[in-house]
Protein backbone atom coordinates (compact mmCIF):
# COMPACT_ATOMS: atom_id res chain seq x y z
CA UNK A 1 0.00 0.00 0.00
CA UNK A 2 1.61 3.57 -0.70
CA UNK A 3 0.51 6.73 0.71
CA UNK A 4 0.28 10.19 -0.39
CA UNK A 5 0.94 12.39 2.62
CA UNK A 6 -1.32 15.93 2.41
CA UNK A 7 -1.31 19.62 3.48
CA UNK A 8 1.21 20.91 6.46
CA UNK A 9 -0.33 17.96 9.11
CA UNK A 10 0.48 15.09 6.21
CA UNK A 11 -3.03 13.92 6.15
CA UNK A 12 -2.86 10.16 4.92
CA UNK A 13 -4.55 8.74 1.52
CA UNK A 14 -3.75 5.16 1.20
CA UNK A 15 -3.64 3.88 -2.83
CA UNK A 16 -2.70 1.08 -4.37
CA UNK A 17 1.65 1.35 -5.07
CA UNK A 18 0.58 1.10 -9.00
CA UNK A 19 -1.84 3.32 -8.65
CA UNK A 20 -0.16 6.32 -7.00
CA UNK A 21 3.16 5.58 -9.35
CA UNK A 22 0.81 6.57 -12.02
CA UNK A 23 -1.15 9.54 -10.14
CA UNK A 24 2.79 10.59 -9.09
CA UNK A 25 3.50 11.18 -12.52
CA UNK A 26 0.26 13.33 -13.70
CA UNK A 27 0.28 15.46 -10.68
CA UNK A 28 3.97 16.37 -10.66
CA UNK A 29 3.50 17.21 -14.69
CA UNK A 30 0.86 19.81 -13.60
CA UNK A 31 2.37 21.12 -10.38
CA UNK A 32 5.21 21.86 -12.41
CA UNK A 33 3.42 24.08 -14.71
CA UNK A 34 1.67 25.88 -11.93
CA UNK A 35 -1.57 23.77 -12.78
CA UNK A 36 -4.29 23.85 -9.72
CA UNK A 37 -6.61 20.88 -10.13
CA UNK A 38 -8.63 18.59 -8.11
CA UNK A 39 -8.02 14.84 -7.46
CA UNK A 40 -11.11 13.07 -6.89
CA UNK A 41 -11.48 8.81 -5.65
CA UNK A 42 -13.42 6.52 -3.89
CA UNK A 43 -13.55 5.26 -0.76
CA UNK A 44 -15.18 2.54 1.45
CA UNK A 45 -17.50 5.46 2.45
CA UNK A 46 -18.04 6.72 -0.91
CA UNK A 47 -15.65 9.41 -2.32
CA UNK A 48 -13.56 11.59 -1.32
CA UNK A 49 -11.83 15.15 -3.13
CA UNK A 50 -8.68 16.97 -2.50
CA UNK A 51 -7.71 20.30 -4.00
CA UNK A 52 -4.32 20.32 -5.45
CA UNK A 53 -1.78 23.44 -5.81
CA UNK A 54 1.38 23.96 -5.80
CA UNK A 55 1.73 25.79 -2.83
CA UNK A 56 0.17 22.59 -0.63
CA UNK A 57 2.60 20.17 0.84
CA UNK A 58 2.97 16.38 -0.72
CA UNK A 59 4.95 13.40 -0.40
CA UNK A 60 4.62 10.10 -1.66
CA UNK A 61 5.30 6.90 0.24
CA UNK A 62 5.75 3.63 -1.54
CA UNK A 63 6.42 0.49 0.00
CA UNK A 64 7.87 -1.26 -3.23
CA UNK A 65 11.37 -0.11 -3.36
CA UNK A 66 11.44 -0.55 -7.27
CA UNK A 67 8.61 1.63 -9.02
CA UNK A 68 6.51 -0.59 -11.59
CA UNK A 69 6.67 -0.79 -15.47
CA UNK A 70 4.47 2.95 -16.54
CA UNK A 71 1.23 1.90 -18.50
CA UNK A 72 1.13 5.23 -21.23
CA UNK A 73 -2.06 4.46 -21.63
CA UNK A 74 -3.13 5.10 -18.11
CA UNK A 75 -0.89 8.25 -17.87
CA UNK A 76 -2.56 9.23 -20.69
CA UNK A 77 -6.11 8.76 -19.56
CA UNK A 78 -5.35 10.16 -16.18
CA UNK A 79 -4.07 13.51 -17.66
CA UNK A 80 -7.45 13.59 -19.46
CA UNK A 81 -9.35 13.51 -16.41
CA UNK A 82 -6.95 16.31 -14.64
CA UNK A 83 -7.56 18.55 -17.83
CA UNK A 84 -10.94 18.31 -17.60
CA UNK A 85 -13.56 20.62 -15.99
CA UNK A 86 -14.22 17.53 -13.11
CA UNK A 87 -10.61 17.39 -12.42
CA UNK A 88 -8.38 14.49 -12.08
CA UNK A 89 -10.36 11.03 -11.08
CA UNK A 90 -8.56 7.78 -10.45
CA UNK A 91 -9.62 5.39 -13.38
CA UNK A 92 -8.48 1.71 -13.57
CA UNK A 93 -5.58 1.24 -15.19
CA UNK A 94 -6.64 -0.14 -18.70
CA UNK A 95 -5.60 -3.86 -20.14
CA UNK A 96 -3.40 -2.40 -23.24
CA UNK A 97 -1.10 0.21 -23.18
CA UNK A 98 2.53 -0.30 -23.83
CA UNK A 99 5.17 0.86 -20.28
CA UNK A 100 6.87 3.59 -20.69
CA UNK A 101 10.59 3.44 -19.54
CA UNK A 102 11.47 5.25 -16.27
CA UNK A 103 13.69 7.67 -17.96
CA UNK A 104 11.06 8.99 -20.27
CA UNK A 105 8.55 9.26 -17.66
CA UNK A 106 10.63 10.82 -14.64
Amino acid sequence: MATLYYGANGTEIDFDDRALAHLKVVIVAKLRRDEKFTLSWENESGRSTIWLHPAIELRFGFDERERPPLNRLWIDQLMATANSGDGMRVIPEPATGSPATAAARG
